[in-house]
Protein backbone atom coordinates (compact mmCIF):
# COMPACT_ATOMS: atom_id res chain seq x y z
CA UNK A 1 0.00 0.00 0.00
CA UNK A 2 3.01 2.32 0.32
CA UNK A 3 3.28 2.61 -3.47
CA UNK A 4 -0.36 3.65 -3.85
CA UNK A 5 -1.02 7.37 -3.88
CA UNK A 6 -3.21 8.84 -1.21
CA UNK A 7 -4.73 12.28 -0.88
CA UNK A 8 -6.98 14.25 -3.20
CA UNK A 9 -5.26 13.11 -6.42
CA UNK A 10 -4.60 9.51 -5.45
CA UNK A 11 -6.89 6.52 -5.46
CA UNK A 12 -9.59 6.54 -2.85
CA UNK A 13 -10.66 3.55 -0.79
CA UNK A 14 -13.65 2.86 -3.04
CA UNK A 15 -11.74 3.05 -6.33
CA UNK A 16 -9.91 0.15 -7.91
CA UNK A 17 -6.43 0.37 -9.35
CA UNK A 18 -6.56 -1.29 -12.81
CA UNK A 19 -3.26 -3.06 -12.10
CA UNK A 20 -4.79 -4.82 -9.08
CA UNK A 21 -7.92 -6.14 -10.84
CA UNK A 22 -8.08 -9.90 -11.17
CA UNK A 23 -10.47 -11.62 -13.52
CA UNK A 24 -12.10 -15.00 -13.06
CA UNK A 25 -12.41 -15.82 -16.75
CA UNK A 26 -9.67 -18.45 -16.72
CA UNK A 27 -10.42 -19.72 -13.19
CA UNK A 28 -12.51 -22.91 -13.41
CA UNK A 29 -13.17 -22.89 -9.64
CA UNK A 30 -14.99 -19.56 -9.67
CA UNK A 31 -18.71 -19.83 -9.22
CA UNK A 32 -20.82 -18.14 -11.85
CA UNK A 33 -23.36 -16.86 -9.31
CA UNK A 34 -20.74 -14.91 -7.32
CA UNK A 35 -19.71 -12.61 -10.17
CA UNK A 36 -22.95 -10.57 -10.08
CA UNK A 37 -23.03 -10.09 -6.31
CA UNK A 38 -20.20 -7.52 -6.22
CA UNK A 39 -21.20 -5.42 -9.23
CA UNK A 40 -23.29 -2.28 -9.27
CA UNK A 41 -25.12 -0.66 -12.14
CA UNK A 42 -22.93 1.57 -14.28
CA UNK A 43 -24.96 4.70 -13.48
CA UNK A 44 -24.50 4.21 -9.72
CA UNK A 45 -20.74 3.78 -10.11
CA UNK A 46 -20.47 6.85 -12.36
CA UNK A 47 -22.52 8.91 -9.90
CA UNK A 48 -20.31 7.82 -6.99
CA UNK A 49 -17.15 8.63 -8.91
CA UNK A 50 -18.53 12.04 -9.91
CA UNK A 51 -19.48 12.73 -6.29
CA UNK A 52 -16.04 11.68 -5.05
CA UNK A 53 -14.37 13.86 -7.69
CA UNK A 54 -16.42 16.78 -6.39
CA UNK A 55 -15.23 16.06 -2.85
CA UNK A 56 -11.62 15.91 -4.02
CA UNK A 57 -12.01 19.27 -5.80
CA UNK A 58 -13.53 20.79 -2.67
CA UNK A 59 -10.65 19.43 -0.59
CA UNK A 60 -8.09 20.94 -2.98
CA UNK A 61 -9.87 24.29 -2.85
CA UNK A 62 -10.05 24.17 0.94
CA UNK A 63 -6.34 23.35 1.21
CA UNK A 64 -5.43 26.23 -1.10
CA UNK A 65 -7.65 28.62 0.88
CA UNK A 66 -6.12 27.42 4.16
CA UNK A 67 -2.62 28.06 2.83
CA UNK A 68 -3.64 31.52 1.61
CA UNK A 69 -5.14 32.43 4.99
CA UNK A 70 -2.11 31.08 6.86
CA UNK A 71 0.17 33.31 4.78
CA UNK A 72 -2.08 36.31 5.43
CA UNK A 73 -2.04 35.57 9.18
CA UNK A 74 1.75 35.28 9.13
CA UNK A 75 2.07 38.64 7.37
CA UNK A 76 -0.36 40.24 9.83
CA UNK A 77 1.59 38.89 12.81
CA UNK A 78 4.86 40.21 11.37
CA UNK A 79 3.24 43.60 10.75
CA UNK A 80 1.83 43.66 14.29
CA UNK A 81 5.32 43.53 15.75
CA UNK A 82 6.15 46.85 14.08
CA UNK A 83 9.78 45.84 13.69
CA UNK A 84 9.85 45.70 9.88
CA UNK A 85 9.04 48.48 7.43
CA UNK A 86 7.39 45.95 5.12
CA UNK A 87 5.89 42.81 6.67
CA UNK A 88 6.38 40.82 3.45
CA UNK A 89 10.17 41.10 3.76
CA UNK A 90 10.19 38.07 6.07
CA UNK A 91 9.57 34.88 4.12
CA UNK A 92 6.63 32.71 5.17
CA UNK A 93 7.52 29.89 7.56
CA UNK A 94 4.54 27.84 8.75
CA UNK A 95 6.25 26.76 11.98
CA UNK A 96 6.49 30.39 13.14
CA UNK A 97 2.71 30.86 13.14
CA UNK A 98 2.36 29.29 16.59
CA UNK A 99 5.74 30.37 17.97
CA UNK A 100 5.78 34.05 19.00
CA UNK A 101 9.35 33.85 20.33
CA UNK A 102 10.54 32.15 17.16
CA UNK A 103 8.86 34.83 15.06
CA UNK A 104 10.50 37.59 17.10
CA UNK A 105 13.92 35.94 16.77
CA UNK A 106 13.44 35.46 13.02
CA UNK A 107 12.60 39.15 12.64
CA UNK A 108 15.56 40.09 14.82
CA UNK A 109 17.97 37.95 12.78
CA UNK A 110 16.60 39.44 9.54
CA UNK A 111 17.04 43.01 10.78
CA UNK A 112 20.55 42.19 12.03
CA UNK A 113 21.49 40.83 8.61
CA UNK A 114 19.67 43.59 6.69
CA UNK A 115 19.29 46.71 8.85
CA UNK A 116 17.69 48.69 6.02
CA UNK A 117 14.55 46.54 6.42
CA UNK A 118 14.01 47.76 9.99
CA UNK A 119 11.05 50.06 10.60
CA UNK A 120 12.03 53.69 10.97
CA UNK A 121 10.78 55.73 13.88
CA UNK A 122 10.22 59.41 13.23
CA UNK A 123 11.32 61.85 15.88
CA UNK A 124 11.60 65.58 16.25
CA UNK A 125 9.28 68.41 15.43
CA UNK A 126 8.16 69.25 11.94
CA UNK A 127 6.74 72.62 12.96
CA UNK A 128 3.05 71.80 12.74
CA UNK A 129 0.29 71.34 15.24
CA UNK A 130 0.01 72.57 18.78
CA UNK A 131 3.30 73.14 20.50
CA UNK A 132 3.54 73.93 24.16
CA UNK A 133 0.74 74.57 26.59
CA UNK A 134 -2.42 76.65 26.40
CA UNK A 135 -1.58 80.36 26.20
CA UNK A 136 -4.95 81.47 27.56
CA UNK A 137 -7.49 83.54 25.69
CA UNK A 138 -7.17 83.57 21.90
CA UNK A 139 -6.57 86.99 20.41
CA UNK A 140 -6.50 87.50 16.67
CA UNK A 141 -4.66 90.78 17.11
CA UNK A 142 -1.91 89.04 19.06
CA UNK A 143 -1.69 86.31 16.43
CA UNK A 144 -1.34 88.86 13.67
CA UNK A 145 1.37 90.67 15.58
CA UNK A 146 3.11 87.33 16.18
CA UNK A 147 3.40 87.78 19.89
CA UNK A 148 1.15 84.94 20.91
Amino acid sequence: MSDTQTGPDGLQGNEINPAEVTTTEGDPGAAEGDSGADTFPRKVVEDLRRENAGYRDRAKTAEARTEELARALFTARVAATGKLADATDLEYVAELLDDAEGLASAIESLTDAKPHLKARKLSGSIGQGLAGGDSGQFSLLDRLKGSA
